[in-house]
């Protein structure tokens, strides 16, 4: 089995990606992928992008049953291989919804 990896979001996110049958990010249209991480990237990026942002989950999402194309690739503001979703996130994916503090 893959590692998990993990997007944060808005719970409303979830919830219309619930409606829809499907999860997608504005930065699926924009950049081409959806920004994922690792366990250990999760809290620097709550750190850098989430400030103050309330209802937030973390989606936990298994690799193994993930339809869309993950690659990991360079983020050179950090330095770090990051893991990117290049397509929809398919609900059976995502294994658990996680509420952010």
């Amino acid at each position: 089995m893959a590692d998990l990896i993990y997007h944060v979001t808005t719970q409303q996110a979830w919830d219309d990606a619930v409606a829809k049958g499907f999860y997608v990010a504005a930065s699926l249209e924009i950049e081409g992928f959806i920004h994922c991480s690792t366990a250990d990237q999760v809290a620097g990026v709550l750190e850098r992008y989430y400030q103050g942002v309330s209802n937030l989950v973390k989606l936990v999402i298994d690799p193994d049953i993930l339809k869309s194309e993950l690659k990991f690739e360079l983020a050179p503001s950090v330095n770090e291989l990051f893991p990117h979703v290049f397509g929809n996130i398919n609900l059976d994916a995502v294994i658990a919804i996680q509420n952010v503090q």
